[in-house]
């Protein structure tokens, strides 16, 4: 018998009955048995993604069908925020499935949406989630990551860069902002001089993208960032372009 040591074994039945747990703390009317049984059943052979997407589609049917109340009890049973760098896929992986189901099932509901992708940020991350309301609401999508973008929160000013990716990893490719960067490069240079590297190291990777899908736009910015004698910023131009020679 081959052993899974992979990070897919953790979105099996274990998960289920994690996730139940928390839920009927707060939801004691949740079908923890019916939930877990769904999830033996078709969880076999699936892989990560795959595996976090069945986990959504059978928490929606079997959580109240209203969206918000749903996600309120899902949001409920986030605990204590996370106050580290790192940990996002460790201490906090049980939160893959309340990022997608954001993803999968609240694109009609944007305030109370943006909401939840804040919390879950605050200990996993939304970077996924935030993607196809960048795409159906660019605007207003925008808006809230440049308000995110300067709070004292890194995880939610790294979301702000880490969502706006167009060439995020695990995720579709984000075209919206590809010949008009302006919006997400106003993002970027409000964080060009973060103190947390966690943070400049999405800045940079955001760059590194654009450089592949619009060179010469990545290229200007670049340009006026080398500019710059701070030295966030001098990490961020360096660090973009590590593995892509430009002439600055």
């Amino acid at each position: 018998m081959t052993i899974d040591n992979s990070i897919t074994q953790y979105f099996g039945v274990n998960l289920a009955e994690l996730l139940s747990e928390k839920i009927l703390t707060v939801f004691s009317n949740f079908d923890h048995v019916s939930y877990t049984n769904a999830i033996s059943l078709k969880v076999n052979n699936l892989g990560y993604k795959q595996r976090i997407e069945l986990h959504a589609n059978e928490l929606y049917n079997y959580l109240p069908e209203d969206y918000e109340r749903a996600m309120s009890i899902l949001i409920s049973i986030l605990g204590e925020e996370n106050q580290k760098e790192t940990g996002m896929f460790t201490d906090f992986y049980w939160v893959m499935p309340i990022g997608k189901y954001v993803e999968m099932f609240g694109i009609d509901k944007f305030e109370f949406s943006m909401h939840a992708i804040e919390e879950i940020t605050k200990r996993n991350t939304g970077e996924y989630a935030i993607r196809p309301f960048l795409r159906k609401f660019p605007e207003q999508t925008i808006y809230q990551l440049l308000i995110w973008a300067k709070l004292n929160n890194f995880h939610l000013r790294r979301l702000s860069s880490e969502g706006s990716r167009p060439k995020l990893p695990w995720a579709t490719k984000l075209d919206t902002f590809i010949d008009n960067t302006e919006p997400v490069f106003e993002i970027l240079d409000i964080l060009k001089e973060d103190s947390v590297k966690f943070v400049r190291k999405s800045v940079a990777n955001n760059v590194t993208d654009y450089l592949k899908v619009n060179y010469e736009a990545a290229r200007t910015l670049l340009i006026e960032w080398s500019k710059s004698d701070d030295k966030n910023t001098k990490w961020i131009v360096n660090h973009a372009t590590r593995k892509i020679s430009i002439s600055l």
